[in-house]
């Protein structure tokens, strides 16, 4: 990202609610839901996984058994009926879909900077807490200088401290099942200055994954948001990249590229990171392109207002269309937008034309992170503003 409610238990847990109805879209039941388990007229409560049901819209069926002979009935509403709840066409599900793990690349102007102080790294119980949502992606950001600081460069030896905690937090994500992406938050940057010696990035990449490789959960990311560079450098870079992860013995693990302009999905093809970046290669053919997208008037996530209900989808269609188009994949490293209406419609249309698309592999929302406070797209458990609604409403039905 290029920018830096509490839960109502209380509430739902008042007599007064007992007997309400929770209205259009919201959810009606899932673990540990205490809320209204009956819908407004024209909506009745489908479950769609352990973890969240939804009103939704159509009719609903039951089954009785009279007389030891199963009996169905069907509640019928005037309200339409859709194929797939939210989405009204077929999905392909995302094998990749959860969480970024923000705080170890805090504090970029303090280097190396001191844990605790400066920055911090994902909690063990947050990571927890969506493993138990059904996730299973968590991109963990962290900062090149630390891991490697500036006085040796980018061929000198890691931090030992700092790779430790990486290899740390990324082993407790894999040995759980989850995927972890590996994520250098450096926006194409090193020590404050442009990247342009790809070679030593290279180098750099091989000996990264050199401490992953035998971990298949593993997920590179080259850099995140590459931006305001030459187009064919942040091709050199990114290709560079794959050649020193693959070269490391590093061969089965998934590598995501990112794009110049901060990797907006909205600007892929108009930014020129459609054309300049579709001839990177991998001799494993295991590549997809990482793109971000927020749903704000400028894109940077910095206000809870969407443009509109429908931008989600709009913004993504351009940058769908070319990865149908050049039989590519799509990761959607990043999406964030406010807890409102209009934002979670926004983003229920977002991931639904991205499973309806058949393109797209994944999708992480940004962010968790135990230093986000009360920032709108927290969504660090318990009280991040994010979990109460963003979480059951426009996350957890497209598991």
């Amino acid at each position: 990202m290029h920018s830096v409610l509490s839960l109502a238990l209380a509430v739902a847990a008042l007599p007064a609610l007992i007997n309400a109805q929770q209205s259009a879209w919201g959810q009606c039941g899932g673990n540990n839901w205490n809320g209204a388990t009956s819908c407004v007229s024209g909506y009745y409560c489908s479950k769609l996984n352990d973890y969240y049901s939804q009103c939704i819209p159509g009719t609903a069926s039951t089954t009785t058994t009279t007389s030891g002979v199963p009996t169905t009935t069907t509640t019928t509403s005037s309200a339409p009926t859709s194929s797939n709840t939210i989405c009204p066409g077929s999905r392909t599900k995302f094998k990749y879909f959860g969480i970024n793990e923000s705080g170890a690349e805090f504090g970029n102007n303090v280097i190396p900077g001191t844990l605790g102080t400066d920055y911090t790294w994902p909690t063990t119980d947050s990571i927890d807490f969506f493993l138990g949502k059904g996730m299973n992606t968590f991109r963990v950001t962290f900062l090149m200088e630390r891991l490697s600081p500036p006085a040796g460069g980018l061929t000198g030896t890691f931090d030992p401290t700092y790779l430790a905690s990486l290899k740390q937090t990324a082993s407790y994500i894999t040995g759980k099942g989850g995927y972890a992406v590996i994520d250098p938050h450096n926006f194409g940057r090193y020590n404050g200055n442009i990247m342009t010696d790809y070679t030593s990035f290279g180098t750099w990449c091989k000996n990264l994954a050199s401490q992953f490789k035998s971990d298949t959960n593993i997920i590179f990311d080259t850099n995140n948001e590459y931006h305001d560079m030459d187009q064919t450098l942040v091709f050199n870079l990114n290709q560079a990249c794959i050649n020193g992860i693959r070269a490391a013995g590093a061969t089965n693990q998934l590598i995501l590229i990112e794009g110049n302009s901060y990797t907006g999905a909205w600007t892929w093809v108009s930014s020129g990171n459609a054309a300049s970046l579709i001839n990177l290669t991998d001799p494993n053919n295991n590549l997809a392109y990482e793109m971000h997208q927020y749903l704000d008037s400028d894109g940077s996530g910095t206000s809870p207002t969407c443009v509109s209900s429908t931008i989600g989808a709009e913004r993504l269609a351009a940058a769908t269309a070319w990865l149908q188009a050049n039989n590519k994949k799509g990761f959607l490293g990043e999406i964030g937008a406010g807890s409102n209406d209009a934002c979670i419609t926004a983003v229920q249309g977002a991931l639904c034309s991205m499973q309806e698309s058949g393109v797209w592999i994944g999708a992480l929302w940004w962010a968790a992170g135990p230093w986000w406070g009360t920032y709108y797209q927290s969504i660090e458990p318990p009280d991040g503003a994010a979990i109460a609604r963003i979480l059951p409403e426009a996350l957890l039905p497209f598991l």
